[in-house]
């Protein structure tokens, strides 16, 4: 009776349209964009539209001891928000509020809100919100919160957690508590506000976010450069990062530039081994002077051509081509995504690595990269009604998360280990760093309801 009694308690509880229990409409929320062939289908959904509805569910989960799946726009690319069997899936979307405080520079966010709303809205009073992942159109800041996401500025602007002042996070008990807050400084107490960034909803579902906002960015001054050669390509990123900070540094290889240049026919050179994006944001002298040390370090490494501009329409095409990367080789065929990263200095290696294991397994891998912070996205392309090329693939995947752990690197940068990369999450921590997580997560969750089987598998 435990589904029967948590149905009816829920149907109680929450406002009238805030729950779906229809079998056809529960499809859609089974899923996020990593599209988990392994999703369960929950046994409800709950659209959220405050903090007490949150608190509601989860009560009423903890007491049944049902989980809980918390789910943003469903953007994410690690599997994070994948429905379980029998859960509670609680969609976050409808809630949107954005309120924008000039004097303190920061702003009041609700988890459904998008990135590119939050940027908007911060816009009109000259401010700025820094983190920029690729899909800033249709991603959510409580997804970002969950998964500490960075994006195209972050070589020199940092990531989400170098924006959360404060969260309010309901817990497995369903109480709701209240974490940093707008202030610039405040070391009272353990930084908790920080545990809970990038921690997928495995402690806590976040139903507030306090950002801090930045004066707005200067526009910039952009640079293409094409290389012959992908070693050429990292050592221009290796010294453009020893002399300065640029406000962006992204890798496209071959694969990548060809895919983009199908879907939007930019004159790409198709023969370039990869293509490098570069930005400065600095005051225009000193925009001029890194632009023109950024040129000459790429001819330096031999790039077949080079091309700067500060006009703000070809710096944002250029700009959208790398956004378009992913959606781009998307039409290739169905992907396996991951998002590895290694100290700078071995990029070269995980880059030539994972050709060897492309050509090793069979499978096409297309790369792009936050360059600057040694971040890649591999995309290993794959048909799904080829089951050979799909086990392929899926052992490519696993060597491309062991080949970076063997560059002193990490299984993931910016999208979290979800479930899909939770297998390799041990051997990334070691015995030690592993316990010390588990015990936080049973100590806030001691049932294992929250996220059941994201990040940590079965406790």
């Amino acid at each position: 009776m435990t589904a029967e009694n948590a149905i009816a308690d829920l149907r109680s509880a929450l406002p009238e349209g805030s729950l779906i229990t229809d079998p056809d409409s529960l499809q859609a929320y089974r899923r996020d964009r990593a599209e988990d062939p392994n999703a369960g289908t929950p046994l409800a959904v709950v659209r959220a539209t405050s903090t007490e509805d949150v608190q509601a569910v989860v009560r009423i989960a903890a007491r049944e001891g049902i989980g809980i799946v918390p789910r943003g726009a469903g953007s994410g690319l690690s599997g994070g928000s994948s429905a379980v069997d029998g859960t509670i899936v609680i969609s976050l979307d409808r809630m949107r509020e954005i309120r924008i405080d000039p004097a303190l520079q920061m702003a009041v966010v609700q988890p459904g809100a998008f990135n590119a709303e939050v940027k908007s809205a911060a816009s009109e009073h000259g401010l700025w919100y820094p983190p920029d992942p690729s899909s800033q159109e249709f991603c959510s800041i409580g997804g970002n919160v969950a998964t500490n996401a960075g994006g195209l500025c972050c070589v020199k602007y940092g990531v989400t957690t170098d924006y959360v002042l404060g969260l309010t996070v309901v817990l497995a008990d369903g109480r709701a508590v209240k974490l940093g807050g707008p202030r610039l400084k405040d070391v009272a107490g353990l930084s908790l506000t920080k545990l809970f960034v990038g921690s997928e909803g495995t402690l806590g579902i976040v139903t507030e976010a306090v950002l801090r906002l930045v004066p707005a960015q200067r526009a910039p001054t952009t640079l293409v450069a094409m290389f012959p050669t992908v070693e050429g390509a990292i050592g221009a990123v290796v010294d453009i990062k020893a002399a300065m900070r640029p406000s962006m540094l992204e890798f496209m290889d071959r694969v990548t530039i060809n895919a983009v240049e199908d879907m939007m026919r930019m004159d790409l050179d198709r023969e370039s081994a990869a293509m490098l994006i570069v930005q400065s944001d600095e005051s225009v002298e000193i925009a001029a002077q890194q632009i023109e040390m950024i040129e000459q370090t790429c001819g330096m490494h031999g790039a077949s051509e080079v091309y700067a501009t500060s006009d703000p329409d070809e710096s944002e095409a250029l700009i959208e081509a790398r956004r378009q990367a992913i959606p781009a080789v998307e039409k290739r065929g169905a992907l396996l995504l991951e998002d590895v990263g290694v100290p700078l200095p071995r990029l070269g290696d995980l880059i030539d690595g994972m050709r060897v294991i492309a050509e090793t397994r069979g499978v096409e891998i297309a790369v792009v990269a936050h360059a600057g912070d040694g971040n890649t996205h591999p995309l290993i392309v794959l048909d799904p009604t080829d089951a050979e090329q799909r086990a392929n693939a899926e052992i490519a995947f696993g060597e491309v998360m062991d080949l970076a752990i063997a560059l002193s690197g990490t299984i993931t940068g910016e999208h979290g280990v979800g479930r899909l990369k939770q297998p390799w999450l041990a051997d990334y921590l070691g015995d030690d760093v592993l316990e010390l997580n588990l015990r936080i997560k049973r100590a806030l969750d001691p049932d294992g309801i929250m996220n059941p089987g994201a990040v940590f598998g079965a406790l």
